[in-house]
């Protein structure tokens, strides 16, 4: 998105269950902002910045559903598979949201489930791909200078006054919401906000062919 790279991928492992929901398997969002991508990102522990564009992202796909957890269910109560999405930034021009959002879900739209035997993963082989029901997406907008921006750049990021994301599926389904920056929205500047959104979401879309 402009010149912002990130990459991602998706990796999966044996887990246990949550002790309230012993039939599900678990989906996680992982996330670095490599010195790579900014000299303001440094090795180490997680910056806010990096728990919170993670934390976002999950949010936008697990409670969008698009991923049926039972099926990741190997024995009830006992084992589980755990899917991880691994993402990196690795150069930072802006919107880093909305692009760890699309990388992410390219990633999980070209994931092959792996093969499993004796409830374990066989490596190197896989059982078909990985269904999806919906294509949850991140969209993002800014309130600079008195206007409300799409996919803003870096330069436009610094000079914000307000941050506004959230996640859709195809069918309009709001899954996620979040508010950065210091100021604030209008009930209108919200409902101009998703509106925008939704239409950037489905041309965001076509652009992944899903």
């Amino acid at each position: 998105m402009g010149n912002t790279d990130v990459i991602a991928g998706v990796k999966f492992g044996i887990g246990t269950p949550y002790p309230d929901s012993p039939n599900d398997g678990s989906i996680s969002v992982g996330l670095e902002l490599t010195p790579l991508a900014s000299p303001l990102f440094e090795v180490g522990p997680p910056q806010p910045t990096e728990i919170e564009l993670a934390r976002v992202v999950d949010r936008a796909i697990r409670e969008s559903h698009c991923i049926d957890t039972e099926a990741l269910c190997l024995v009830p109560g006992e084992k589980v598979l755990s899917l991880f999405v691994d993402i990196y930034a690795v150069n930072d021009d802006g919107n880093l949201m909305d692009a760890s959002s699309m990388a992410a879900l390219a990633a999980l739209n070209d994931t092959r489930l792996s093969k499993i035997e004796d409830n374990a993963i066989v490596y190197g082989e896989f059982d078909g791909m990985l269904k999806m029901a919906c294509q949850p997406l991140l969209t993002t907008a800014v309130k600079a200078g008195g206007q409300l921006l799409a996919d803003a750049d870096i330069g436009e990021e610094k000079a914000q006054f307000a941050r506004f994301s959230f996640g859709s599926t195809e069918k309009g389904v709001l899954t996620a919401f979040q508010k950065g920056g210091t100021g604030s929205f209008t009930s209108d500047e919200l409902e101009q906000s998703i509106e925008m959104g939704l239409k950037n979401a489905k041309n965001l879309r076509k652009i992944l062919k899903v």
